[in-house]
């Protein structure tokens, strides 16, 4: 009687609700992300080299040249995050329907990460899925060529914010290996002994604070853009890893260079900036998540 009533608990649960969590949770690492990154400012710019730029009458152009790139990248860090966070990952337009040339596959796979060769159709979205589109459970939304969704920034990653999704890790990946290098010094005299005479308490527990939490997150970030670099230069997404490995060649695989101007763009001078050209939004199908080109010996 009990086992029975708790089954019938079980299956009352919906998983889509609990990963609807995942959302809060992204909420409340913000206001964590945001005291490391002040106890990391605090820590080069207030205690460690703000005050050496100018130090007995003599200005130290290498304080002087910390201090301005840790602003230079902490302004592009902000301002890929923000791009990231506002900016929609692709939604399925209210009217898209398969185009005639696309095969049509009745059934739904809202859970199945694989894709089809034709278009599909969401049961909780009710609506067709393009191709390399899936369904996220925490948005509860249809995302266009979804990479994954991200707790760090509230939001999904997909086809028109995947561009500005890497360039806040290798700016914050910057950032924070800048901040580890330039804390290293102060974290070395920290266990000889020579700055606990110099330093307040409260200045040395941040500086070593700040230094390994820099030098932790850069080396985990490092990691992670090296697996991303792999995706962008194969046109893969996270979710289409495990596709790609039952196929001997993948459809969407244009060479690298090709498969790098899917993301970035064709304009060398907007590669570091969350910003594409308005031709490239206009040529470049894949930017729009709708369309993608393939590979012409792959049928």
């Amino acid at each position: 009687m009990c086992c029975s009533c708790g089954g019938a608990a079980l299956s009352s649960v919906n998983p889509f609700r609990l990963c609807g969590g995942l959302r809060v949770l992204g909420y409340l690492m913000l206001p964590l992300v945001a005291a490391i990154a002040g106890a990391v400012y605090y820590a080069v710019v207030a205690a460690v080299w703000g005050p050496r730029i100018v130090k007995h009458g003599h200005v130290s152009a290498l304080a002087l040249l910390i201090v301005i790139l840790f602003h230079l990248l902490l302004v592009m860090i902000v301002w890929c995050y923000l791009r990231v966070v506002f900016s929609d990952p692709g939604s399925v337009p209210h009217d898209w329907t398969p185009p005639v040339e696309q095969g049509v596959i009745g059934q739904s796979d809202v859970q199945d990460p694989s894709i089809d060769t034709g278009i599909r159709h969401c049961a909780r979205c009710q609506n067709w899925k393009p191709l390399r589109c899936h369904h996220c459970s925490v948005c509860d939304r249809c995302v266009l060529k979804m990479d994954h969704h991200c707790v760090w920034v509230v939001n999904c990653v997909g086809a028109r914010n995947y561009k500005f999704f890497l360039l806040f890790l290798v700016y914050t990946f910057l950032e924070t290996a800048l901040s580890a290098l330039a804390l290293l010094p102060h974290f070395i005299s920290f266990f000889s002994g020579e700055s606990r005479h110099t330093d307040s308490t409260m200045n040395l527990s941040i500086t070593f604070i700040a230094s390994v939490l820099s030098a932790a997150f850069a080396l985990s970030l490092l990691c992670f853009i090296c697996m991303h670099v792999s995706l962008v230069i194969t046109n893969t997404t996270s979710i289409e890893i495990y596709e790609k490995k039952s196929s001997a060649l993948w459809q969407y695989d244009l060479g690298n260079f090709k498969n790098f101007e899917q993301v970035f763009g064709t304009k060398k001078r907007l590669w570091f900036f969350p910003l594409y050209s308005a031709e490239d939004l206009e040529n470049i199908s894949a930017l729009h998540g709708l369309e993608f080109p393939i590979r012409a010996n792959v049928v």
